[in-house]
């Protein structure tokens, strides 16, 4: 398998073989993404795809379970490039049970209903969807290039073709100024479409970054460990996702919370509570956290 650059996948996508579909990211303007910085994007061609995908057939055999397809936005790619490759993807390992890319909502809404589902079809079963927020405000600010409500418009057209859908919640991206619209606006933007899961992240000034920038010259807020998990608090209390799976997978986080919604809030927030009685130097810094 050939790759260009680092290569960055979910922590979900650990056991998973991985293919580069494209290079870099086409929106690469978020303020607070230092990921691609380096890469210009391009859609490396169909058959280096395939090629490296027989690759992988010959090392690992038949056996692999889950494929994912970097860089980023990868649903960005012609529906029929994408459903050839997902198709070639099944082709080479029989027993595959998940192909899954990144997408943003920009992105997804560029394919019509009836593309989304002969990409399902062919085998894509799972996208990533970074939100990071669901407050108008606050994408705004941090240069996501959508809105609350292309990310609902995004989710269900998804959930209609039968993709599930990965949702990540950036906490402490909107900063103590934000703070609160950007939990509450979060949870009703999800609320709006229910996500398959919701993936909690914690924001981390990343060098290189116009919103790390924004923090070394203070105009930027971070908050403390417990004002951020007083956001998560906030964000969990409005969310009314029946079946949703909510997960703390990441190490960034400040609490380790998991479990299915709504049956598991009382208990994720009691699990919040707790850590909130805690002294916040037992906590990292925050300034300082990995990818």
């Amino acid at each position: 398998m050939r790759y260009e650059g680092v290569i960055y996948r979910p922590p979900s996508e650990a056991g998973s073989l991985l293919i580069q579909a494209t290079i870099g990211c086409p929106h690469n303007r978020c303020t607070f993404c230092c990921l691609y910085k380096d890469k210009k994007f391009r859609v490396r061609p169909v058959e280096d795809i395939k090629a490296d995908l027989q690759l992988a057939r010959e090392y690992y055999g038949e056996g692999v379970q889950s494929l994912f397809l970097p860089d980023g936005n990868t649903i960005v790619m012609k529906t029929e490039q994408l459903v050839e490759i997902c198709r070639f993807a099944r082709s080479c390992f029989p027993h595959l049970e998940r192909i899954t890319v990144y997408g943003s909502a920009r992105f997804v809404n560029r394919k019509s209903l009836e593309e989304l589902i002969a990409l399902k079809e062919a085998g894509l079963d799972r996208i990533h969807m970074g939100m990071e927020s669901g407050d108008d405000v606050v994408l705004q600010e941090i240069c996501k290039g959508t809105s609350s409500e292309e990310i609902i418009e995004a989710g269900l057209k998804l959930k209609q073709a039968g993709i599930e859908v990965s949702e990540y919640y950036l906490a402490g991206v909107g900063g103590r100024k934000y703070s609160q619209q950007h939990a509450i606006n979060s949870a009703r933007t999800l609320n709006a479409f229910v996500p398959d899961f919701i993936r909690l992240r914690t924001f981390c000034p990343q060098p290189g970054t116009p919103l790390y920038e924004a923090y070394l010259a203070g105009e930027f807020e971070l908050q403390t460990p417990h004002e951020t998990l007083r956001e998560v608090k906030l964000l969990l209390e409005h969310l009314e996702c029946e079946g949703s799976v909510f997960l703390s997978d990441h190490s960034n986080n400040y609490c380790n919370v998991n479990g299915l919604l709504t049956r598991d809030k009382a208990r994720m927030l009691s699990q919040i509570d707790e850590l909130l009685t805690y002294d916040e130097h037992l906590f990292r810094p925050p300034h300082l956290g990995v990818l």
